[in-house]
């Protein structure tokens, strides 16, 4: 029988705000402008020992480690055989800065002046291995590496350790510190960034997304594990379903047919109907293909009429790569907490081809929590849909 998965722990990292509280206020705030979301003025010498310490740490393991320690203070005293306590985290592009960086003084200094951490500091698999060594998680600990995908593959790759019986607690997310010269240029010459320098998800002036970092991290528990221990659980996962759409290496399938055959298998994962969805974090990126895509998508899933309560929070956030599936897990369970889904900045004028969704705009909108979608869809084809629900 599959076993219940609990969140009982979340810590997030973005450039509206560190810390729970601080990210949730920016959410319902006008974004800042320019052409990317960077987490200013970032200071990790409180999360780190001694400051070597921190430098032998890329930027997007800094982050990663920062959200967790939020999120495994919230789940307090875990009392878990290390063994059955997992770490999952997933990256687009990992320790890029560092790589960046150790190329040009290779190339300027010659081969002795590489740093030797250079291999340890930018593999992908970094964050989750600093934060299973600071709290001594000793069971899988892996990086999920699918692009945009990644934050939302490794929350529900942790809920299926979870629900099979292999572990008991799996602290997962995604992290994401891509705001490099290089990478920006790469960004920017495949045409993938908005050249207004403005997100606008699902707004017909939309053209492409706003480049961001940061971290999200949750802590899953098994529900009778968190139960016995008297943690207050912040919400459920239900289930959640990876697919690929094997179409092109950017592009979306046409009319999302990926993406349908993901948020129907996640719900057949949830064992819950589409009727039941009272709203869907959108992956709503601000690219003209992806929008359209997931929009017709989702029409197809849950229909125009009666359908759920749809917001795309990288208005605000910017598009955080691999982090940007945790960061939108983080803001559907803060606003199910708040019982108030954030608006989608950025959208003033629908795009007319797009079918009529409800798109939360202008203002934050009232509702009742319910079980609730977060998709991602990456480059390569990669998609990823989770579905939690208020504790209950």
């Amino acid at each position: 029988m599959s076993r219940r998965v609990a969140v009982t722990g979340i810590g997030v990292v973005a450039s509206c705000g560190i810390g729970i509280d601080a990210f949730w206020s920016g959410l319902l705030s006008e974004p800042e402008q320019g052409p990317r979301r960077e987490v200013n003025d970032w200071d990790p010498s409180p999360w780190f020992d001694n400051p070597k310490q921190a430098r032998r740490s890329d930027r997007f393991a800094q982050f990663a480690l920062a959200a967790a320690t939020e999120a495994l203070d919230m789940a307090g005293d875990l009392e878990v055989d290390p063994v059955r306590a997992g770490v999952l985290i997933g990256t687009g592009i990992g320790g890029i800065g560092t790589n960046e960086e150790q190329i040009v003084i290779q190339h300027t200094k010659g081969d002795r002046r590489v740093s030797p951490f250079l291999v340890p500091m930018m593999m992908p698999n970094a964050a989750a291995a600093s934060v299973s060594m600071r709290y001594g998680f000793q069971g899988p600990c892996e990086a999920t590496v699918t692009a945009c995908a990644a934050g939302t593959h490794s929350i529900g790759n942790a809920a299926n350790l979870i629900k099979s019986g292999r572990c008991n607690v799996v602290v997962t997310g995604g992290a994401e510190a891509p705001l490099t010269p290089t990478s920006l240029a790469g960004f920017g010459n495949m045409t993938a960034m908005s050249n207004q320098q403005v997100s606008m998800p699902f707004d017909q002036r939309r053209d492409g997304f706003i480049i961001a970092e940061g971290a999200g991290v949750l802590v899953l528990e098994e529900w009778d594990h968190a139960v016995a221990r008297g943690a207050t659980i912040v919400a459920e996962v239900l289930g959640s379903a990876s697919t690929a759409d094997a179409h092109h290496i950017t592009a979306p399938s046409p009319g999302g047919v990926g993406a349908v055959q993901c948020m129907e298998l996640a719900l057949e994962d949830s064992g819950i109907s589409a009727e039941q969805v009272r709203h869907i974090n959108a992956h709503g990126t601000s690219t003209p293909l992806n929008d359209a895509a997931e929009a017709h998508a989702m029409a197809k899933v849950f229909g125009t009429e009666n359908g759920p309560i749809v917001t795309s929070t990288k208005g605000v956030t910017g598009h955080a790569l691999g982090a940007a599936g945790a960061l939108e897990a983080v803001a559907m369970i803060l606003a199910m907490r708040e019982k108030l889904i954030p608006p989608t900045m950025g959208l003033e004028q629908l795009d007319p081809e797009l079918p009529e969704l409800d798109i939360v705009r202008g203002e934050a909108r009232s509702w009742e929590p319910g079980p609730s979608m977060s998709n991602s869809f990456g480059f390569g084809g990669h998609n990823g849909s989770v579905v939690l629900q208020p504790a209950s």
